[in-house]
């Protein structure tokens, strides 16, 4: 049983507008099960194929007298060169959805579409499931802490595979192939280190001078691995919140991992009580909440707007979601009973700040009710249906 994805409706609406859709995403996040989901009838071919990219490469003309549209290519960045050809020929024929191409690589995707397809095609991001897709596919509600290490994968709901089986080798996978396609490191046992320690810092402000002294490379070098990761899809950075309070506002973003069962795979978090035990359990569960409500804007299409508040006198919340100028203060916190200290940085921030709308707790007790400047909410709700 595959799993229903609530970017489906996205992708086939923007077909029929656009000639070619574009939809990018981590490794395993279901990109190709999606779009053969959505476009049953179209041809479909595989860049990693070493036979069919060869032909792409040498005989592009040939690949598309064979391949003919509509047309689905996988791991179409494999061949970024085959995008000038689409250009073309999708000017020659501007029929709509003629076109769908996937990749997991953002950085040289994106660098091959602004040259080739500006204009020309809508683009969307697919990441691992949200929260509220899998109970879709499981009706009974798991625990956070279950959650958190199984990660959020469909090949491992729909195949049923170990979380510490499907993450040795989607790591293993990863720095044996797309490290080296994206970046010339020697030394893959210190980019190794550099994730091992960056996961022991979800949530936090990533301090690249500190890792320099621990992994033994500058942070010149950091920083550009930093780049690596946030473009192959391993983390996510939180910029942080920008307003015109009279304060010091912090420039450097926090990071997050995509996928929590990556995170705790690094860790050697192996089952959900170890989990639910460690001292970091909290930075996890905050970790796994801020990338659901990253997922809750991208399955609709839209930029994350999401950003964190920290200025120099220790005033900190989780999470500011910006629309359309108004910034709605976010919490979260780990602890399943409630308690009204939970709402002090939401308050702060709007009595700082007399454009903010509506605050929002997630926390992850089973509660929920409302209050006149803010509402709390379980960690399954899909937090920013408050805001709409």
């Amino acid at each position: 049983m595959l799993i229903p994805r609530k970017l489906s409706s996205k992708l086939i609406s923007s077909s029929k507008i656009f000639p070619i859709v574009t939809l990018t995403g981590p490794r395993q996040s279901g990109k190709t099960t999606l779009v053969k989901a959505c476009f049953p009838d179209y041809t479909y071919c595989n860049l990693e194929n070493p036979e069919i990219r060869t032909m792409a490469n040498n005989d592009p003309k040939t690949f598309f007298h064979i391949y003919k549209t509509p047309i689905i290519i996988d791991e179409v960045q494999r061949v970024p060169e085959l995008l000038s050809w689409i250009q073309v020929l999708s000017d020659e024929n501007p029929k709509h959805g003629q076109y769908i191409l996937t990749g997991s690589n953002q950085l040289q995707l994106n660098e091959a579409i602004s040259q080739s397809l500006a204009g020309r095609t809508a683009i969307f991001n697919l990441l691992p499931l949200s929260i509220s897709e899998l109970q879709e596919y499981y009706p009974e509600r798991q625990e956070k802490e279950t959650m958190i290490v199984n990660g959020f994968l469909p090949r491992l709901y729909n195949d049923e595979i170990p979380a510490n089986l499907i993450y040795s080798n989607y790591f293993r996978t990863y720095i044996e192939r797309d490290v080296r396609l994206l970046t010339n490191i020697k030394n893959l046992t210190q980019f190794e280190n550099f994730v091992r320690l960056l996961a022991g810092r979800v949530g936090q402000i990533v301090n690249l001078s500190s890792l320099s002294n621990d992994v033994g490379v500058s942070s010149t070098t950091l920083a550009n691995w930093l780049s690596i990761l946030e473009a192959s899809y391993i983390i996510y950075r939180l910029p942080p919140y920008h307003s015109n309070m009279r304060k010091r506002i912090t420039k450097s973003p926090k990071l997050y991992f995509i996928e929590t069962g990556l995170a705790t795979w690094l860790l050697g978090i192996e089952t959900p009580e170890q989990c639910i035990r460690d001292p970091l359990f909290g930075n996890i569960f905050e970790n796994m909440v801020v990338m659901d409500i990253v997922k809750q804007r991208v399955n609709k299409g839209y930029d994350p707007r999401l950003f964190f508040y920290r200025d120099a006198k220790g005033h900190e919340v989780d999470l500011i979601f910006d629309q359309q100028r108004v910034p709605y203060p976010i919490e979260i916190k780990s602890a399943m009973t409630w308690n009204d200290q939970f709402s002090k940085g939401i308050k702060w921030f709007q009595s700082a700040n007399k454009s903010s709308g509506k605050g929002a707790v997630v926390y992850s007790g089973d509660i929920e009710f409302d209050r006149e400047t803010y509402v709390v909410r379980t960690y399954h709700s899909d937090i920013l249906t408050q805001f709409e």
